[in-house]
């Protein structure tokens, strides 16, 4: 029987364990998808206890502690120093409940990691491991950058507001640090919020002064997110997000739109049906033909349905944990819409990620619908995200991508986290990948051909992703 979380974790075989061990550990992270917040990174943020880099909000502990009725003011309440004991305490009640989720793992690779903690948190040593992490978070190499330079971290890119003035980001390209760090454009506000009409128009005020043009029409609208975009630009990024239910392709014209945003800006009244419909597909398109005008690589993030809980939202608002997979059509919409890309000559490189894993298959066969020969991996099924990115799901992924696509062009893991202890995902993904390549070796399905198969799994580790993104860094 073998020990748990040993250096031979998730490795089934002796190929596996090799080719994590000579190819996969060693490789720097690319963290292309994240939402660290980029002041601490700038502040070289320092923690004072393993709670306010743990649990202040992480939705995943926070699901958890709910289910096992921990009550709110530890779970979600304000951050308070002198509560902070108690609220790790409450963690440490739930951790050997979460047996099965991959919450168990990531908790123990973290203490194990960073912290050199090898034993299984519990209540009984919960005060004990607070004071050994309390005690390391003291030292200098504790702070914010030094973890992410021990993490072999490389490139990061953040999640941004076309609102946002970039001005800490510009503020850490001046600094050499070792890891460069780029704004990602992620305008969801202005797609999301039209059905909406107040809380879309507060933020088309807070673009007209970003960008310090007046925004009435259609075409001031996208004047000044055209100029946001090249703002974005110039700040370094070269990157965009879209975290969206479902793909938005429905037929339109000019004048239908032109409508709808002064229904939207003049008459400040939201959008709805077929309506609503057609003013996302038509900012969607544009955006979209934006990055590919900028040479940009585009993200989109469909299936998340948000906000479940009403009562919840009310109380504690958005991003707060209360969100769940989707149930949405996605095919039909999405191979109009890159098709519609295409045609017009504006289709950017472009990964996809869907969290409802039935998808899996469908979204790896359309990728492979439109690549056009030049770029290596130009369209790419993203990696396992949000509720898939365990052990099942991530092995749900890598298998419909290699049955329908190609393993060797994957650009591989990201965080999606907020947290700077997360970068132990990484691994868990790297361990992931080599047990079901040396599996097949194993079985008889592979060669065992370390050239070939290491070659690939330095590749989907760092390689891909370096030559992909186009970034300062890589």
């Amino acid at each position: 029987m073998k020990a748990f979380m040993d250096e031979n974790f998730l490795l089934d075989s002796r190929p596996a364990e090799r080719l994590y061990h000579e190819y996969a550990q060693a490789m720097p992270i690319f963290d292309y998808h994240s939402h660290l917040p980029v002041a601490q990174i700038l502040e070289d943020a320092r923690f004072s206890n393993i709670t306010q880099v743990w649990l202040y909000g992480d939705h995943y502990k926070w699901r958890a502690m709910r289910a096992c009725g921990v009550p709110e003011e530890l779970v979600s309440g304000v951050p308070n120093a002198a509560g902070d004991r108690e609220r790790f305490e409450a963690w440490a009640r739930v951790v050997p409940q979460t047996v099965g989720n991959p919450l168990y793992h990531w908790t123990h690779m973290e203490l194990q990691r960073y912290f050199g903690i090898r034993e299984v948190l519990s209540p009984k040593n919960a005060r004990a491991v607070y004071d050994a992490c309390a005690e390391k978070l003291a030292a200098p190499e504790f702070s914010v950058r030094s973890i992410i330079r021990r993490s072999n971290v490389k490139v990061i890119c953040t999640t941004d507001d076309p609102t946002d003035d970039l001005a800490m980001h510009r503020r850490l390209a001046e600094t050499d640090w070792g890891t460069a760090v780029h704004p990602a454009w992620r305008p969801d506000k202005a797609l999301t919020t039209a059905a909406d009409a107040p809380l879309f128009n507060a933020w088309a005020d807070r673009l007209e002064t970003a960008a310090g043009m007046k925004v009435g029409t259609w075409d001031e609208f996208l004047s000044a997110l055209w100029s946001r975009h090249r703002f974005f630009h110039d700040a370094g990024c070269r990157l965009s997000d879209y975290g969206i239910e479902r793909p938005w392709a429905a037929a339109y014209s000019a004048g239908e739109i032109e409508s709808a945003f002064r229904k939207l800006r003049g008459s400040r009244a939201s959008l709805s049906g077929a309506e609503l419909e057609r003013y996302r597909s038509a900012l969607l398109f544009e955006f979209l033909k934006m990055d590919a005008e900028q040479d940009w690589t585009q993200q989109l993030h469909f299936g998340a349905k948000r906000d479940n809980s009403s009562t919840a939202f009310k109380l504690r608002g958005p991003d707060t944990g209360y969100d769940s997979i989707g149930e949405f059509p996605v095919g039909d919409a999405l191979v109009a819409l890159l098709d519609r890309l295409e045609s017009a000559g504006k289709l950017a490189r472009t990964i996809i990620y869907v969290l409802n894993p039935k998808d899996n298959d469908m979204i790896a066969s359309i990728a492979g619908s439109f690549m056009d020969g030049a770029t290596p991996g130009k369209i790419q099924f993203g990696t396992a995200w949000w509720y898939n990115d365990n052990k099942d799901g991530m092995g749900r992924q890598l298998s419909a991508l290699s049955n329908c696509g190609l393993l060797s062009r994957f650009v591989g893991m990201l965080t999606d986290s907020r947290s700077f202890l997360s970068y132990p995902r990484h691994e868990y993904f790297r361990r992931i990948l080599c047990n079901l390549l040396g599996g097949s070796v194993e079985r008889g399905e592979l060669p065992e051909d370390y050239d070939l198969l290491g070659g690939l799994v330095r590749d989907v580790s760092w390689n891909n992703a370096a030559a992909y993104f186009k970034m300062r860094g890589a």
